[in-house]
């Protein structure tokens, strides 16, 4: 339905999107549906034939493979206005390597790989133009992946809860997690033992206090002391 498709000035803000011209985003909205999901509603499964990509207009989808013993590893949480499985698009395999399912009620843009490919393939300007802005998304995810390969836990859970703290805040911030506990765990690469026992320390030394998903930050300045160890 042409209710349902997004605007230019939609998927202009997108960055996959940002080099195309007017006409190029013509063919990219004609491609396009939005889709909705309920609460853990699965959108696809690890190993099915991809065909389209995703953008997040609000909610809260995971990125997750199941081990063969049965336990979960989640590899992203994707928050709203980010994109997922479009480097997909340029591999030789076209199945999906995870499984997507919505934490919470997601509503999402579906984009089909085969229109933007062929967009790319007619236009070496545009081509040349993404590359340089998926590079630079590179360098900023190969941080992220160091931080979470040489980084012991507690600094990976602080550096967490820091970036949850508004900027500007000194003074008692308070942090509602609108994930749940287990799944930041599992995102930061901690047990969840781990977890607690971090968050009992950091409120054993009365930087923290923890009320169910709330978390009140009692001393910022000690809770950064930790990442600068």
């Amino acid at each position: 339905m042409q209710n349902n498709l997004p605007t230019k000035d939609e998927i202009r803000r997108i960055y996959l999107f940002e080099s195309l011209d007017d006409e190029q985003l013509d063919e990219v909205i004609k491609s396009a549906y939005r889709v909705s999901l309920t609460t853990h509603e699965r959108l696809f499964e690890r190993g099915e034939h991809a065909e389209r990509f995703y953008f997040l207009c609000s909610g809260q989808v995971k990125l997750f493979q199941v081990s063969a013993e049965g336990y979960e590893k989640i590899f992203e949480i994707i928050q709203p206005g980010q994109t997922f499985a479009e480097a997909i698009m340029f591999m030789e395999q076209h199945q999906y390597p995870v499984s997507v399912e919505a934490i919470l009620a997601s509503e999402l843009y579906s984009f089909d790989m085969r229109v933007f490919r062929n967009i790319l393939k007619e236009s070496n300007d545009s081509c040349f133009r993404l590359m340089t802005t998926m590079s630079q998304r590179l360098h900023s995810r190969i941080s992220e992946i160091n931080s979470l390969a040489l980084q012991n836990a507690t600094y990976r859970l602080v550096n967490y809860l820091l970036e949850q703290i508004p900027d500007g805040a000194t003074e008692r911030p308070d942090i509602h997690l609108i994930t749940q506990k287990s799944v930041i765990a599992s995102r930061l690469s901690i047990q969840p033992e781990t977890f607690s026992r971090i968050l009992s320390r950091l409120i054993k030394d009365g930087i923290i206090s923890v009320s169910r998903q709330d978390i009140a930050v009692h001393n910022v300045k000690g809770l950064r002391q930790f990442i600068v160890q």
